[in-house]
């Protein structure tokens, strides 16, 4: 065993994992029309947890984490204007968004949530950058000819005689088999892009009448014509990164040729006019249906409306289609007038997706870095941007944002990019969290609870620990919380307790049972002395391990490697410290407690980036500090970092104490 063991070792060593020198770490932007709820706050939680532990690794100064409030857009327009018409708001809309922008500040610091800035695209200090990053982005893009200015259709409502935003049109989504349950104008709430006048039964949610189409101007990335880029990028991904498969997978499903499915009892109509139709490839015949693929997507849109000219209903394929840049509402980010259209905003997906660039200037800017530090974060060879979201949001943080971001290096974009142009980020996208079984979103009809309401039955670190080892990096996950189930039964073990009570029970007690030998038996001095070989070589071998779990984004997989060293932890001091009856036990002891510190060491360095407060608060009452938490030294044994050591008294404890307390509801219900 202890050949394999050094073997092992051996080979994790040689295969260490390397980090980049400088990160960005980003995390979604919350829409600025709400709170938090439950799926909002587990990729916050994730997003920092990945932070703080690159910051251990490589170093605070190196890792820039920002997110903020998503400010503008239809949805927030649309909110305001139903809260003030119910007499539920009577601010203007900037003061509603303000209100929600500080509400989710306070919940992201009750969890413990350590952005370097949390921002805001409409008001504050990353205002006037976030306009200016805008406009240069809208110009370079302009100059390099991949914008068009496009006469698309939008809705507008006859009855109320204006012109619709996105989120005032309701219908069924265009794409073949989509769940979704919500779509508007010109994407669905599971975030499929398609062109208006394929929205299936649109309704105006002003005067619940059917809306018509009118032409109107606006901007267009020609995203439909990166098709051969992105699949460079697509292997790029596959090869250099540790992108999930199935955010591959996704992302290749819109890389496909343009497609139509038509239902099998329009074939005979279908044949009457196939003629008429630009150029396609009939395949994927069945019993059920047929699908018409064409080469190009502009013959894709005259088919469909030969085919609705017809009669023939069809549903379309994924695909990628000209990316809106521009649109019509006021509330927005101003584009850049120009010779061919005036007075337009930026639609809000494509500015969120620079938003955190201006976040990174804006962060930069207030410590009094020089204008220019942002590149060598967002444009360096030797950084990288880790950018956390859910699996709705694959299609902008994948082909949209990466083929503007390679289409920003001029007429010959390159893969992978050169220094001095937008790195290529890797997107940590995160499955459905699933409460009580069902999809939870503020736009579905399962609502999840909201984050503050959360941290009324659980502490911020039962939470981050529970939500970290949910696995949602791979598969769907259900979050069943005990006191938001109704169907949940008196005696039902609480599912979110599982991972908390590692450290409530199984960690607290390892730690109390070595403060309380310590203070017992040795007159409360720190026993000093060397810690075992095979401790040592046990506990790099985890180290290595934990590593490259990290590096790979294998959240759960983290919290499973923490469980078992913890418990091994546990095993190892209830197995070996005996009651002192004699000097030669005393001493056997005393190695006991120095493995055991370090054991509880490497642990409490492991738990840093999931519990910070609490691990925090351990280190100094060990006397370690903070800097115990360097990866510089990961492999040291504790007594590095304390002065004196050799003569030293940790802190008193008293008896019952816990270093990582459970929610005082949770206390109650034990002495009920």
């Amino acid at each position: 065993m202890k050949d394999y063991n050094d073997i092992m070792l051996k080979n994790l060593i040689k295969n260490r994992v390397q980090f980049p020198k400088k990160a960005v770490v980003t995390a979604g932007m919350p829409y600025g029309n709400k709170l938090l709820h439950c799926g909002h706050i587990s990729t916050m939680i994730h997003a920092d947890m990945f932070a703080r532990f690159l910051r251990d690794r490589i170093g605070e100064n190196n890792v820039v984490f920002v997110s903020g409030t998503d400010a503008y857009g239809s949805p927030i327009l649309e909110n305001h204007r139903k809260l003030v018409e119910s007499g539920d708001f009577a601010g203007s809309i900037i003061e509603f968004v303000e209100a929600n922008y500080i509400g989710q500040k306070r919940i992201l610091r009750n969890y413990h949530i350590s952005t370097n800035f949390y921002g805001s695209s409409a008001f504050g200090e990353a205002k006037e950058i976030h306009e200016k990053t805008s406009a240069d982005i809208f110009n370079r893009l302009k100059q390099f000819g991949y914008l068009k200015n496009l006469s698309t259709l939008q809705f507008f409502d006859e009855k109320k005689n204006t012109f619709l935003n996105g989120r005032q049109v309701v219908g069924k989504c265009p794409f073949e088999n989509c769940m979704s349950e919500k779509a508007y104008a010109d994407e669905c709430d599971l975030g499929h892009q398609y062109m208006p006048e394929e929205l299936i039964n649109p309704i105006s949610s002003l005067s619940n009448t059917t809306p018509i189409l009118k032409k109107i101007g606006n901007w267009y990335f020609n995203l439909d014509e990166h098709v051969d880029l992105l699949k460079k990028w697509i292997e790029y991904l596959e090869n250099k990164t540790t992108t999930r498969s199935y955010i591959i997978k996704e992302i290749n499903e819109f890389l496909k040729k343009p497609e139509i499915y038509v239902k099998e009892e329009y074939l005979d109509s279908f044949n009457a006019i196939k003629k008429s139709l630009p150029p396609f490839l009939l395949k994927d015949e069945t019993k059920n249906s047929f699908t018409i693929q064409f080469e190009k997507l502009s013959y894709r849109e005259n088919a469909c409306e030969i085919l609705s000219q017809h009669g023939i209903r069809y549903r379309t394929g994924k695909t990628l289609v000209p990316f809106r840049l521009s649109g019509n509402i006021s509330w927005g980010v101003p584009v850049p007038d120009t010779q061919e259209l005036k007075n337009q905003t930026f639609w809000v997906w494509p500015e969120s997706l620079w938003a955190p660039i201006s976040f990174t200037k804006t962060y930069l800017s207030l410590n009094n870095f020089p204008d220019n530090e942002w590149k060598k974060y967002w444009c360096n060879d030797d950084s990288s941007v880790y950018q956390f979201i859910g699996e709705d949001n694959i299609y902008f943080y994948g082909p949209a944002q990466n083929a503007i971001w390679l289409a920003l290096q001029g007429i010959n974009p390159k893969i992978p990019t050169e220094k001095g142009n937008l790195t290529i980020s890797q997107m940590v996208a995160n499955k459905h969290t699933l409460f009580l079984g069902k999809k939870a979103s503020s736009s579905s009809s399962t609502h999840a609870p909201m984050a503050h309401e959360l941290l009324d039955h659980y502490t911020p670190e039962q939470i981050r620990f529970h939500m970290l080892g949910m696995n949602v990096g791979n598969n769907n996950a259900n979050f069943m919380p005990k006191p938001f189930n109704p169907d949940a039964k008196e005696t039902e073990v609480d599912a979110v307790l599982k991972e908390g009570n590692l450290l409530t029970n199984v960690y607290n007690r390892a730690i109390r049972t070595l403060f309380y030998s310590w203070q017992k038996d040795y007159d409360g001095f720190l026993p000093y002395g060397e810690v075992d070989e095979e401790i040592l070589k046990d506990a790099n071998k985890t180290i290595l391990k934990y590593e490259k779990l990290m590096y790979q984004q294998k959240f759960h997989m983290v919290v499973y490697e923490l469980d078992n060293y913890i418990r091994s932890l546990n095993k190892y001091l209830s197995k070996n410290l005996i009651a002192i009856e004699n000097e030669q036990i005393k001493k056997d002891n005393k190695q006991v407690l120095i493995n055991g510190l370090h054991m509880v060491k490497i642990a409490m360095v492991f738990l840093h980036p999931i519990d910070p407060v609490n691990t925090e608060y351990l280190s100094e009452c060990l006397g370690a500090g903070n800097s115990v938490f360097s990866w510089d030294n990961i492999d040291k044994p504790i007594y590095n970092f304390i002065e004196n050591v050799e003569n030293y008294k940790p802190k008193f404890i008293e008896p019952k104490f816990d270093f990582f307390k459970k929610h005082e509801s949770q206390i109650a219900n034990l002495e009920d």
